[in-house]
């Protein structure tokens, strides 16, 4: 495929039609058909399916979309680049992270780079798990900041801090108004429970499944915060990452500490083939500091009886 097939081919699978493509493009629409059908003979593979003046993509032009995709992700990051040179910056650091994470833990480090980060550009984004893995092996990404184990030949993951496990109850709940009720009594009640796609799922899953006590699921989450969120709302009984709970309002909750406190680690993950820069390392010590401070700055005064 040459550049200009590759344009057209892009035109018709933003637009659905031949006709959006060739306004898109600005040229006839005649034109635009031309060089599909040339460039389906030339692959050998159908990849529009045509009904009533639309298209339809096939399976095979999904898959070469996607292909695409990712290169043109790979060019623009090699435009920034350019640009940062052009005008004198550094490069730019490309993060992602957990959701909570993201909450404040790492948005703080950021910030912290201050006057280091001058003339350079941070980009940040909250994915799940098995996007954050494939941007990283695919080198679309410089590191992670993960409350997630990733498990890859690829990457290398290592222990930057720790979260906790606690309780979050609507302040309206009779057990809020217990001095301290007991977590057998806790978890007999209805619960909000994660989704397998939430970052801290297995972990505490494990916690949950450990006491043998039949769960009475109120609704299912995908994040902390939304867990938070849920159980501020009255929905039911929450066990959240104390990183979500820092960054959600207390509003309608209140917060008790667990027996034995489980932690769990929070790693900072990067490409084993792509050695993490100054500026990376900087922004991980931050992180590392955060957590350390977090861990020491309790946010419950009273906990569950065992």
């Amino acid at each position: 495929m040459n550049l200009r097939q590759i344009e057209v081919f892009q035109a018709v699978m933003q637009a659905g039609s031949i006709t959006g493509a060739a306004r898109l493009l600005h040229v006839s629409q005649p034109g635009i058909s031309r060089l599909i059908r040339h460039l389906e003979i030339q692959l050998g593979v159908t990849l529009f399916e045509r009904r009533a003046g639309r298209v339809r993509a096939t399976g095979e032009a999904s898959t070469l979309h996607a292909e695409i995709e990712r290169v043109y992700r790979g060019v623009q990051h090699v435009q920034d680049v350019a640009a940062h040179l052009r005008f004198g910056g550094h490069g730019a650091l490309r993060v992602l992270c957990s959701a909570n994470t993201a909450l404040q833990v790492v948005p703080q480090a950021i910030a912290g780079l201050g006057g280091q980060a001058l003339g350079s550009r941070v980009y940040f984004e909250s994915l799940p798990t098995r996007e954050i893995i494939r941007r990283l092996v695919a080198e679309e990404a410089d590191l992670a900041i993960t409350s997630a184990p990733m498990d890859h030949p690829a990457l290398e993951a290592r222990p930057i801090g720790e979260w906790s496990l606690i309780c979050a109850l609507p302040v309206s709940h009779p057990l809020a108004r217990a001095r301290r009720p007991r977590l057998e009594q806790v978890l007999r009640e209805r619960l909000v429970v994660y989704s397998p796609q939430a970052p801290q799922s297995g972990d505490i899953e494990r916690w949950l499944e450990s006491y043998a006590i039949a769960r009475h699921v109120a609704v299912e989450v995908r994040s902390g915060y939304s867990a938070c969120a849920m159980a501020a709302a009255g929905v039911g009984v929450a066990f959240v990452d104390d990183l979500s709970a820092r960054a959600h309002r207390p509003d309608g909750l209140k917060f008790l500490a667990v027996p034995g406190s489980p932690r769990y680690p929070v790693f900072g993950v990067s490409n084993r083939h792509c050695p993490v820069s100054a500026q990376g390392s900087r922004l991980l010590e931050n992180v590392a500091a955060g957590l350390a401070v977090l861990q020491g700055r309790p946010i419950v005064r009273a906990g569950l009886l065992p």
